[in-house]
C-alpha cells in the first residue's frame, strides 16, 4: 500500500483513502484531501520532514507522520 510520504518530489498522485485509525483524518477532510483529489507533492525538507503538497490550487505542508497516513 503507498502512501503520500513515500512519494518523491514533482509526483501528483491521487488519493485513494485516508487511514481509519488516523487521529487528523477530519483535519485533513476538512483541508480538502479527499479520496479522488489529485495532490502534487512540491517540496520536502532535508530529512523528509515537512512535506509541501498542493491540493485543490493552495499549498499545504504535512508533517511525515500524518502524510503516511494518506493512502494513494
Amino acid at each position: 500500500m503507498a502512501t503520500l510520504n513515500n512519494m518523491p518530489v514533482g509526483s501528483k498522485v491521487k488519493v485513494k483513502n485516508i487511514s481509519k485509525d488516523a487521529s487528523v483524518k477530519k483535519r485533513l477532510l476538512e483541508m480538502g484531501v479527499v479520496p479522488g483529489v489529485t495532490v502534487e507533492i512540491t517540496g520536502k525538507a532535508p530529512l523528509g520532514d515537512p512535506i509541501e503538497i498542493i491540493v485543490r490550487g493552495y499549498k499545504l505542508t504535512l508533517r511525515k507522520d500524518e502524510a503516511e497516513k494518506i493512502i494513494i
